[in-house]
């Protein structure tokens, strides 16, 4: 059984480091003590949720019920022809992975390194950085279904992928704890760098295409990604706040008639991807500071507490933003981290 607290402040399991209190609180580390947490959590009809990392998490108030950090460890692997498929318990660090499956010399993830959060959380907004998401290498995941307590095995097709979305964000959202993910990997690598800013920051090392490997394409993410997001320990963030909007061709074709220079990304399906950093950007609101939060001065998309800040104010901002992008360009964007404790 593991140890069950009351009133446990949340300031440190969220990487925005706000305040916030659990009325119940536990952290599991297998399936033994989930299955008590959860039964804990039944005999008192208590509402059950699950925290990883904290990195894609706003908390606007305390929380009622039993707060579960999911802290599961634990990596298995079997070959299965030329794919390495990889088991990670749900509580594993991504980032830790991603380096410790380079070193085993298995690939596929080098372009979703350093992203924050843990294993479990990875598939719920099917995670995606640099021309890869995660189910172009997810294979199956293992969760609990927090009502029966049973044990339930999702395949790709029924974890619902989209872009930042899958099934545990709309029908089966706050029914299951992820307990575990499997992904397949190679031992041959296979690298992509169309993205333009990685293809730029690899090529700046190499004088052939034979130079480019797994491990430099992961350290040229990682430095991108250190140039352009802040780090969670010294600023208080969540990684990108808003999803990079889809819109339709027209309404693409439309806005490049006003602002010829915006980057724009075409889909398979013809609508266009729009960087929401740079709408943010034109609205003015980069550096912008309101009290103990702000928009960080270097990405746009990210917002900061600056010590002090709380969830009421930093989604106060993220509506001004919203707001001001809607009135701008009639775009609506749309808050990424999970908001808890909002009416």
């Amino acid at each position: 059984m593991p140890v069950i607290q009351q009133n446990v402040s949340l300031q440190s399991f969220n990487s925005l480091a706000l305040p916030a209190e659990a009325e119940f609180f536990c952290t599991v580390r297998d399936r033994a003590e989930l299955r008590a947490a959860l039964q804990f959590a039944h005999s008192r009809q208590l509402v059950v949720t699950p925290i990883g990392g904290g990195s894609n998490i706003v908390l606007a108030a305390n929380l009622s019920g039993l707060v579960v950090h999911m802290d599961l460890r634990g990596v298995s692997h079997r070959a299965v022809g030329r794919v390495i498929e990889v088991t990670f318990a749900a509580g594993e660090n991504w980032h830790q992975q991603v380096q410790s499956c380079l070193e085993q010399g298995w690939y596929g993830m080098e372009n979703l390194a350093l992203i924050p959060g843990s294993m479990g959380a990875a598939p719920i907004q099917n995670i995606g950085a640099y021309g890869v998401e995660l189910s172009d290498l997810f294979v199956s995941l293992n969760a609990i279904d927090k009502l029966s307590g049973e044990a339930v095995e999702f395949d790709r097709a029924a974890c619902q992928f989209g872009y930042r979305d899958s099934v545990f964000k709309n029908a089966a959202r706050d029914r299951y704890l992820i307990v575990d993910i499997t992904l397949g990997l190679t031992t041959q690598p296979q690298i992509n760098i169309q993205y333009p800013a990685l293809q730029a920051a690899v090529n700046q090392h190499v004088r052939s295409a034979a130079e480019i490997g797994p491990e430099l394409v992961s350290a040229m993410v990682c430095q991108i990604r250190r140039q352009k997001l802040p780090d969670p320990e010294l600023i208080p963030n969540a990684g990108s706040f808003f999803k990079n909007p889809l819109v339709t061709r027209a309404q693409t074709d439309a806005l490049l008639q006003r602002y010829p220079q915006m980057p724009h990304y075409a889909q398979a399906d013809g609508d266009s991807k729009i960087p929401a950093a740079w709408l943010i950007e034109q609205c003015g609101f980069r550096g912008a500071v309101r009290g103990a939060v702000g928009v960080h001065d270097r990405q746009a998309l990210v917002l900061v507490n600056l010590g002090g800040g709380n969830g009421a104010e930093l989604l106060e901002l993220a509506a001004e933003l919203c707001d001001a992008v809607k009135q701008r360009f009639a775009i609506e964007l749309e808050i990424e981290p999970r908001v808890y404790g909002a009416d």
